[in-house]
């Protein structure tokens, strides 16, 4: 029966539902079931507790509980009668609801079940105080041991009635099972929860999970969340076992099982079927369980199964960004919460879990290292790689190189990106940062791949996000780029810039504010960045121009205002502003004219194409005055032409310019020769190279033209310039084909008098007639070259339009002038040596010349005052140095104000030369020149022996101006396939500069002009590598045969030449013959081939393309290939891979070296050097792709290679050094050579078996027999006839470098072996103690050798390198002493031999300070500190470990380096006598230290 009573507490019911009527619950029950129950109430009464009170209040207990728990237990073993009537009589009380209620701990309200109420009553009072108890009688009865299984059976089987019942809360519009206080189920699941112990845990959880197996479906995922929590860590195995099966059936209750995985404490074993367990829902789980799976999985790794953990989430998890597409701008939802978006939550999760975890990202790293193939990466790498350097600091640097590798391989393609950035719905901003921080590592690469990436990456990034803030954020990223100097950085940022100006130009447009902050810039950049500015600026202005944006007309007037300005200094007299001017001019033309750009509105009041020849006449009229910017406008007008479709009135207007080249250049012929004699400057004008012969119609007037008439203005300068716009309109007019000017290849050039250059007659001649012979010859060498760039590349290209037979033709003719060129270049460089004159420039690069820019004929008497007077302001210099002087306030004012200029800078630093020092080499170049003039003028006259000049020899004083000839092009290198070595050589050598723009050295880089080279103008890397792919064999052809002349003779090329030579027309000079000595040009090949080689091998876009790496060394495999070059090793390549290859190639270079050894120290050198260059290019493409079982996974490449070869270079270093030669030509040639053996010494130390022994014999036992009077003592076997006098100080300093890096590899073998992981075991401890006592033998015996060497040079690097070594061996004390008990004998002896050194270098620091010999004292103060920090570690050492030994520190006598005291500072006390004595140790510090061991 229920009461009606109301609760004394308010507060626990506020409200009470009126109640008419109470409904009395009847129970019928039987007679045993009365006693059962009557037995459970007498039996608790017993207790101490009142199970039924008057109220129906809930059962009241007794204040000591675990007294009423100890007597139950007893009443229960004792008694097991009255243990079954008292289970029973429970079993038939809890069957009504009501009293199973009052056993439970619930809040009172009132409910109706079953049509009744029934009165919820109280938790449990204790007696006599009626304060409120949490704990239930049930909870209580479930601690009594005796009947604790049985009462969790009797609960367990009565789970099952409440599991359908679901009453109705009237008045309310909820489900009662939706409270926890009114489901019977989740109380009695909360009567479970963290008992105190179980009796038979293995049995209640077989039983619980009976009951979970058929519970419903919502609470079955609160049972197993509370798993953990009523069963404990007693049965992980059955438990773990059944939810797998209870997964297989429903896939949906994922995440309360994985969080009851987590609560468990597994074992390893069960912790992997877990993580099994979970590694198999991947693909089956709903997307917005993910996060919690991930998070599971990544959290329980452990490094044993972190690769496998990786794996299976990269290969199965596909939805981040992987399947889905592009969401539109207009679907997204501003502010819309990254809680509602899961593929947010997921990367949340990813994230999170990473964060920590610094061995999951290395494992991630690793694991996305070993995949070669792009088909095994996939969108998720990208996400992982982000999240990995969001969280890790220290692991940026690895992903920053992880990524650009994969990209540079093709796995990580643009296409991912776009699926990585778009799949999101709502790209969270967090991600911004690092997005933009790997755009900047990429767009900063020289690597033109991983540039494109980048520049995709920034695109990407403004396209998806909209906001205007976070564009704004990625623009200046983007500026940052512009603005950072390096013209490879700039100009790729430029190109992101052009990219976002043509597919989001509208959206720019209200960015453009910041965007003008380019033009700050402008001034350092180069030609094709200038392009690219202009670009971004017209597309911008045309954008708003032909936009509907209501603010888009102000924002293209002024766009279109900054770009007129910019044009406008086409009239500054600064030719680097003028440049800036031209380029804007020209490419508004490109633009307005473009006959595609229909739609393009008008920009002004004229028609666009009105408007576009009106610019091109002023910018034409701005540049008349100056020769250079004239040729910058053709160049500009002729890049349009190519570049775009030009409306008919602007071609038209061009057609007229280069009309007027007929008349100002060619003269006509009467049967070949001239219609006017006219001597030009007393000059006898004559017809050169004439390949067409009587009936040529034309010649080319240059010698008329270099007269002073011209001098405001000289045509010549923009001749060639102007030859190429012709032969672009001429390509443009008639489909490609140049048969329009097709005579212009072959017709005389009108120059000199060939007898003028014979010496009598050059002699003769007066200053300014040798000037215009000089600057004809000049101008006619440019003229060819232009012939050879249009004409080749005409051939190159394969014009549809030309026969074979015209094909055939114009080849012929090409090569007969390039044998001019090499003929007009070679009179050249020989009268530049006598005579020095300033060339003019022909092609315009970033900055102007240095040197004031002359006319056609150039002022004499200008040129020799400017020069006398740099001499002579020098001379005053010199005489007035130290003094200052007193600049005028103007002067001073200006100087403040000037803003310096990146050239400026680089002029301080001293990578591109002054004005000054400019004008002093030439006034020292006039000077020799003089002084040879002066020497010539006093031999005899009557001497009639011919001058010869060399065709191989370097042509010096050319290479001094190169930068003012126009350049060859690349097509021109396609000639190579058909030339003789003297031709070969000269395209052999243009090969070499283009290599040097793409691979320059470090001066190279500061030095060189950002400007892309002509021959480079507007073809990329790989296209250039195309081009001379097929050159490839002939360059190897050509090599042997150098190789052949000079291994067996020379050939018939002298004959040869002379006759090639006739029939190309070229002048014969009296009294002077131009050869090609075989010999002189096959060494010329042979160096030149060799160093193209080596820097081919190592560029990095070579090395990323495999079939053009593959077909390069090809090209030097030799005839065959012995198997005994592969004897040791385990793995023999196959014929096809690249290590056969390489091998190949390095066997056909040793060939090589094995022929030049024998005929040139220099040669055999160069050889060397090449080798060296193919080891680290093998190491450099294995360091691309990750190796298994010592083989590449991707290329076959066979690891075992790289010692081989290595071992090899270091017997063929040794062999060079070795050599024995005649002893005279070894000390004559090797004085100016000692750079080249310091490099061969190099690699033979690094690439021997010991570097450590190597160093050993060589301190002590070659060295030593090199005295300074220069002899030395010859032995068959040891002997080194690169060490004599000469080259000493080349050996004793590579020598002490050497033995510094073995310590410094040492100290980290040491760092290594002292980690905890590492275990130091004692054979490694004493072989590294063995290795250091080497090195401290190696410099004891180099410095001692100061004892024998007077050298100062010799003196001074034992200090320095002394001091140094000190340092890096203080490095290692440490574990000297951690190791000084075990080896304290070889650690004494270790330091003894070092002291032996530092008491020399002691004695060579006080004999310099007493001979003021500078050189050495200048490195002594921080030996000195070295030498007392060693001083002081040797002490603390013996101190702190107890040796047995003594130490002390005390002066000793003063003596020199041979053991004699000085009798100027002898002391006078005898108790230092007993000290060390032995001339070998006898050097006196101001603080000397010993140590003994006590006899």
């Amino acid at each position: 029966m229920v009461s009606r009573k109301r609760s004394s507490n308010p507060n626990n019911n506020p409200f009470v539902p009126p109640i008419n009527k109470l409904l009395k619950t009847t129970t019928t029950t039987t007679a045993a079931a009365t006693a059962s129950i009557d037995k459970l109430v007498s039996v608790l009464a017993d207790a101490g507790c009142t199970l039924i009170n008057a109220a129906a209040t809930p059962p009241c207990l007794p204040s000591d509980i675990h007294n009423f728990r100890q007597r139950l237990h007893g009443i229960f073993s004792q008694h097991s009668s009255t243990r079954s009537l008292f289970l029973n009589g429970f079993s038939h009380y809890i069957s009504s609801t009501n009293n199973f209620r009052r056993l439970l701990p619930i809040t009172p309200f009132f409910i109706f079940f079953n049509m009744k109420l029934i009165r919820v009553l109280l938790p449990c009072h204790r007696d006599g105080f009626g304060t409120v108890r949490s704990e239930s009688l049930v909870r209580l009865l479930l601690l009594v041991n005796s009947i604790q299984q049985d009462l969790l059976d009797i609960l367990l089987e009565k789970l099952p009635e409440y599991f359908d019942t679901d009453p109705p809360v009237v008045g309310y519009g909820f489900s009662s099972s939706s409270r926890l206080d009114e489901d019977v189920v989740r109380l009695i699941l909360n009567q479970f929860q963290w008992l105190d112990f179980l009796v038979n845990s293995e049995a209640f959880a077989e039983k619980l999970l009976q009951v979970l197996s058929i519970c419903p479906h919502h609470l079955k995922k609160e049972m197993i969340g509370s798993l953990p929590e009523i069963i404990g860590d007693q049965n992980n195995k059955t438990v773990v076992s059944s939810l797998q099966q209870m997964l297989q059936e429903d896939s949906s209750i994922i995440v309360p099982v994985l969080d009851c995985f987590s609560n468990f404490n597994l074992d390893d074993l069960l912790q992997e079927q877990a993580i099994t367990i979970a590694l198999s829902c991947i693909r089956t789980i709903e997307i917005e369980h993910m996060p919690y799976l991930l998070r599971f999985l990544l959290l329980s790794a452990k490094p044993s199964n972190a690769r496998r953990i990786i794996s299976r989430i990269r290969e199965q998890l596909i939805c981040v960004g992987g399947s889905r597409t592009r969401t539109s701008q207009q679907s997204k939802l501003k502010g819309k919460s990254v809680v509602d978006n899961t593929e947010a939550l997921i990367l949340d999760a990813l994230r999170s879990s990473l964060r920590f975890k610094n061995m999951l990202c290395l494992e991630l790293l690793n694991e996305l290292k070993s995949f070669d193939e792009a088909r095994d990466h996939k969108v998720i790498d990208i996400w992982l790689l982000t999240l990995i350097y969001m969280n890790s600091d220290s692991l940026q640097k690895k992903v920053e190189k992880l990524f650009k590798k994969k990209i540079l391989e093709g796995c990580i393609q643009d296409h991912m990106f776009d699926q990585c950035i778009h799949g999101i719905n709502d790209l969270p901003k967090d991600f911004l940062s690092t997005f933009l921080s790997l755009s900047a590592y990429l767009l900063a690469c020289k690597e033109q791949r991983a540039q494109e990436f980048g520049i995709h990456m920034y695109v990407c990034l403004f396209e998806e996000y909209c906001d205007a803030y976070l564009r704004q954020e990625v623009l200046g990223a983007l500026l940052t780029h512009v603005g950072s100097g390096i013209f490879y950085e700039v100009s790729a940022a430029l190109d992101a810039m052009v990219m976002l100006a043509s597919v989001k130009s509208q959206e720019l447009i209200s960015l453009s504010a910041h965007i003008t902050g380019i033009l700050d810039y402008l001034e350092g950049f180069s030609v094709e960045s200038l392009h690219k500015v202009y670009d971004v600026f017209i597309r911008l202005a045309v954008s708003a121009k032909s936009g509907s944006q209501p603010y888009g007309c102000s924002i293209a007037n002024e766009l279109l205002m900054i770009l007129r300005k910019q044009a406008m200094q086409i009239n500054n007299s600064d030719l680097m502003y003028k440049k800036m001017g031209l380029i804007g001019t020209l490419k508004i033309v490109s633009y307005i004219a473009d006959t595609n750009n229909t739609s393009l509105p008008p920009l002004s009041q004229r028609s666009n194409y009105d408007e576009a020849v009106e610019l091109l006449k002023i910018s034409l009229d701005s540049c008349k005055q100056l020769p250079l910017s004239l040729i910058l406008f053709y160049e500009e007008l002729v890049s349009t032409l190519q570049s775009k479709t030009l409306h008919p009135t602007v071609m038209e207007w061009v057609g007229k310019q280069v009309g007027e080249f007929e008349s100002i250049y060619l003269s006509d012929l009467d049967s070949g020769n001239l219609l006017v004699q006219d001597p030009s400057c007393g000059l006898e004008g004559e017809l050169w190279m004439n390949l067409d012969g009587d009936i040529s119609p034309i010649c080319l007037n240059i010698l008329p033209l270099v007269l002073p008439s011209f001098r405001s203005t000289s045509p010549l300068q923009v001749l060639p310039t102007k030859f190429v716009l012709l032969a672009v309109v001429e390509r443009l007019a008639n489909q490609g084909s140049l048969g329009g000017i097709d005579a212009l290849l072959g017709c005389p050039i009108h120059l000199p008098s060939s007898k003028l250059f014979s010496e009598p007659c050059w002699r003769s001649l007066t200053a300014k007639q040798k000037q215009i012979a000089i600057l004809s010859l000049y101008y006619a060498a440019n003229w060819i070259r232009e012939l050879l760039n249009t004409f080749s590349a005409q051939v190159a290209e394969g014009c549809d339009t030309i026969s074979q037979a015209t094909k055939e033709e114009i080849i012929s003719k090409l090569l007969k002038r390039l044998r001019n060129l090499v003929f007009i270049e070679c009179l050249l460089d020989n009268y530049l040596r006598q005579y020095t004159v300033h060339l003019p420039e022909l092609y315009p690069h970033l900055e102007p010349s240095p040197f004031v820019e002359l006319d056609c004929m150039g002022d004499l008497e200008k040129t020799s005052q400017r020069l006398k007077g740099s001499e002579s302001i020098s001379q005053h210099k010199k005489r007035n140095r130290g003094k200052s002087s007193t600049p005028s306030a103007n002067s001073n004012t200006e100087e403040k104000l000037r803003q310096p200029t990146i050239v400026g800078i680089w002029r301080k630093a001293g990578a591109i030369p002054s004005q000054e020092a400019l004008e002093e080499n030439l006034s020292v170049m006039s000077s020799k020149t003089r002084l040879s003039e002066s020497t010539r003028n006093q031999a005899d006259d009557n001497c009639n022996i011919p001058q010869n000049i060399e065709i191989s020899a370097p042509a010096k004083c050319l290479e001094a101006q190169n930068c003012k000839f126009r350049p060859l092009s690349v097509h021109c290198l396609s000639i190579l396939a058909c030339l003789e070595l003297p031709l070969h050589l000269f395209l052999l050598r243009d090969l070499h500069k283009k290599l040097d723009y793409l691979s320059p050295t470090r001066r190279q880089i500061l030095v060189r002009c950002p400007s892309v080279p002509a021959g480079f103008m507007g073809i990329k890397v790989n296209d250039f590598f195309g081009k001379i792919r097929p050159l490839f064999p002939f360059l190897r052809r050509n090599f042997d045969r150098a190789v052949h002349i000079l291994g067996e003779g020379a050939e018939t090329c002298q004959e040869h030449w002379k006759t090639q030579s006739s029939l190309a027309a070229n002048m014969e000079i009296i009294s002077t013959i131009i050869s090609a000595s075989p010999r002189l040009t096959s060494i010329s090949v042979f160096e030149e081939t060799l160093i193209c080689f080596g820097k081919m091998l190592n560029l990095p876009d070579i090395l990323n393309e495999k079939t053009l790496l593959s077909d390069f060394l090809w090209a030097f495999q030799p005839m065959e290939i012995s198997g005994c070059f592969f004897q040791g090793m385990q793995l023999i390549p196959s014929p096809g891979n690249m290590d056969y290859l390489y091998c190949g190639a390095y066997i056909f270079l040793g060939g090589a070296f094995d022929v030049a050894i024998n005929f040139s120290f220099t040669l055999a050198s160069e050889v060397l050097l090449t080798l060296e260059f193919m080891v680290t290019s093998i190491r450099t493409f294995l360091n691309r792709a990750p190796c298994e079982n010592g083989k590449d996974t991707c290329t076959g490449f066979n690891k075992e290679i790289v010692p081989l070869l290595c071992n090899k270079l270091g017997n063929y270093a040794k062999k060079l050094l070795m050599h024995k030669r005649d002893r005279d030509d070894i000390d004559g040639s090797l004085k100016t050579k000692g750079e080249m053996v310091q490099k061969i010494l190099r690699i033979y130390l690094g690439n021997c078996q010991s570097t450590s022994d190597l160093l050993n014999e060589l301190a002590c036992s070659i060295l030593p027999q090199v005295s300074a009077s220069g002899t030395s003592v010859e032995d068959d076997n040891q002997t080194f006839p690169t060490l004599c006098p000469a080259t000493m100080t080349v050996w004793y300093r590579v020598m002490h470098e050497e033995n510094i890096s073995t310590l410094n590899n040492l100290v980290k073998e040491i760092a290594v072996l002292e980690k905890p992981r590492a275990g130091a075991k004692v054979e490694n401890v004493e072989r590294l103690l063995n290795k250091i006592l080497q090195s401290v033998i190696v410099i004891a015996s180099l410095i001692n050798m100061c004892r024998t060497n007077e050298k100062v040079s010799v003196r001074a690097m034992a200090v320095k390198y002394g001091g140094k070594f000190i340092d890096s061996f203080l490095k290692v004390f440490d574990f000297l002493q951690t190791q000084f008990q075990t080896h304290k004998d070889l650690i004494l002896h270790l330091i003894k031999e070092l002291q032996k050194a530092t008491r020399t270098i002691q004695t060579l620091c006080s004999e310099a300070k007493g001979s003021k010999q500078t050189a050495i004292t200048s490195k002594i103060p921080a030996t000195k500190r070295s030498m007392e920090r060693f001083l002081f570690h040797v002490k603390a050492l013996l101190y702190t470990t107890p040796s047995g030994c003594s130490f002390w520190m005390g002066n000793l006598k003063h003596k020199d380096l041979m053991g004699q005291v000085v009798s100027s500072q002898a002391y006078l006390d005898d108790q230092n006598d007993d000290i060390n004595d032995n001339p070998a140790e006898a050097i006196v510090e101001d603080q000397t230290m010993n140590v003994t061991t006590p006899q």
